[in-house]
């Protein structure tokens, strides 16, 4: 391995996988230190609730990398091992194996852990969460279809994930109920119209909601869950419970080093931490976004992607203002979609479409005030570049002519005039 001071990554994940590749690319030559807490080595996580949950995606084609380009480049890859403490004053990681790693540079690419179910009866089997490949293993194998039996799966969460796993279990033939606080799936992430579209999708496939409803109790018979009391009152039988309530950033390491937190580590554009010597990407940045105008932390695969070089170059000292739009894609049954930019509720005050939304093939876009700041392509594809680009024409001051942007008859490239 190269000797001198260490590049450390903490997080083997795919933002620190893509950062390693981009030091060694961008001409570091020195140590590159990779530490995962997993025993994989770094890959991708989309497929777990997608094509590798379903069992149409194999397993070697998560991985980010082909299993010996760590030591073919010289990054030392540590699967297995965690760090516990960072010792800023001396440089210093900490490793759970009573080891320590000195750094020159750092950079935190921890991710995030999804959100536990603070209700009775989740220590019962058949209760799962997803977010490792194991976790999407271990769901697989409980979705699998029995012979003569249908298996109920309830899903806590209406998310991203909680309906790629509803659709998942839907294609294996099990029963699904849904439950969901708010009034629509996806609320928080696309508002209520584009919410209902999913609800009717989904609801299309036989999949069953309860709005305004959530877990109240899991109860089960000789330590297996069998039921899922509702706080409407409801009993469900379950043989199947997935929680999907979220993700929370993995901040204890950097709030216990003194690094400035706050839904995720505080960085600047250049993805820069408090100390300027530590670096963040991935889903535990929360990012001060030079193009939104405001700090947005983003948990998608794309800023992983993009984010993990990102740092990379800032670390190495080039010039970094990290203004991607956001970025994300999903697949349910015959669905699929593209959304840029952050469709939040309080962001925007239309939706207008492109296409009819009853076809499933249609184009939305989110505007605030006139300006474009979010869009989301339906089964028509080829038209991300052209939205971003309104995107970023709109946190620039454009204002477009919503019956131009709705009429599929003017290019998406000349909206704007």
């Amino acid at each position: 391995m190269p000797e001198g001071p260490a590049y450390v990554i903490i997080g083997a994940s795919l933002a620190g996988a893509k950062a390693a590749e981009t030091l060694r690319e961008d001409g570091f030559g020195g140590p590159i230190v990779l530490l995962g807490t997993e025993t994989e080595r770094p890959y991708e996580r989309p497929p777990l609730s997608k094509g590798y949950l379903l069992g149409k995606a194999d397993k070697s084609s998560l991985y980010v990398h082909e299993e010996g380009w760590y030591a073919g480049h010289q990054v030392d890859l540590r699967p297995g091992v965690s760090a516990v403490a960072i010792d800023r004053a001396a440089r210093r990681v900490d490793l759970d194996n009573g080891e320590a790693v000195s750094y020159e540079r750092l950079l935190l690419t921890p991710g995030a852990h999804p959100r536990v179910l603070q209700v009775p009866g989740t220590d019962l089997d058949g209760v799962h969460y997803l977010r490792t490949a194991a976790d999407s293993g271990a769901l697989a194998t409980a979705l699998a279809p029995i012979p003569g039996e249908e298996t109920r799966v309830v899903i806590a969460g209406g998310g991203w994930i909680g309906l790629e796993v509803a659709a998942a279990a839907r294609e294996k033939g099990c029963a699904v109920t849904v439950l969901e606080p708010e009034p629509t799936p996806l609320h928080r992430q696309v508002g209520p119209e584009l919410g209902q579209r999913f609800a009717d999708l989904h609801r299309a496939h036989g999949v069953e909601f309860r709005f305004g409803d959530s877990a109240r109790e899991l109860r089960g018979h000789e330590g297996r869950v069998t039921m899922v009391l509702t706080s409407e009152g409801a009993e469900l039988p379950a043989d199947v419970v997935v929680v999907a309530i979220g993700a929370a950033p993995n901040v204890a390491l950097a709030e216990q080093a003194g690094l400035e937190v706050g839904n995720g580590v505080l960085v600047d554009a250049a993805l820069r931490t408090s100390d300027p010597d530590i670096f963040a990407a991935g889903d535990v940045a929360n990012v001060a976004h030079p193009l939104l105008g405001r700090r947005v932390r983003v948990e998608h695969w794309a800023n992983a992607l993009h984010g993990g070089p990102a740092a990379a170059r800032s670390m190495l000292g080039q010039p970094v203002s990290y203004d991607r739009v956001p970025y994300f894609f999903s697949d349910q049954y015959d669905l699929g979609m593209e959304t840029s930019g952050l469709p939040e509720p309080g962001h925007y005050d239309e939706v207008v479409y492109r296409g009819d939304p009853a076809t499933l093939e249609f184009i939305a876009f989110w505007l605030s005030a006139g300006a474009v700041v979010a869009g989301m392509n339906v089964n028509v594809w080829d038209v991300t570049g052209d939205i971003q680009a309104l995107i970023r024409a709109g946190y620039a001051g454009s204002r477009v002519d919503p019956a131009r942007l709705a009429d599929p008859g003017v290019p998406l490239a000349e909206v704007l005039g």
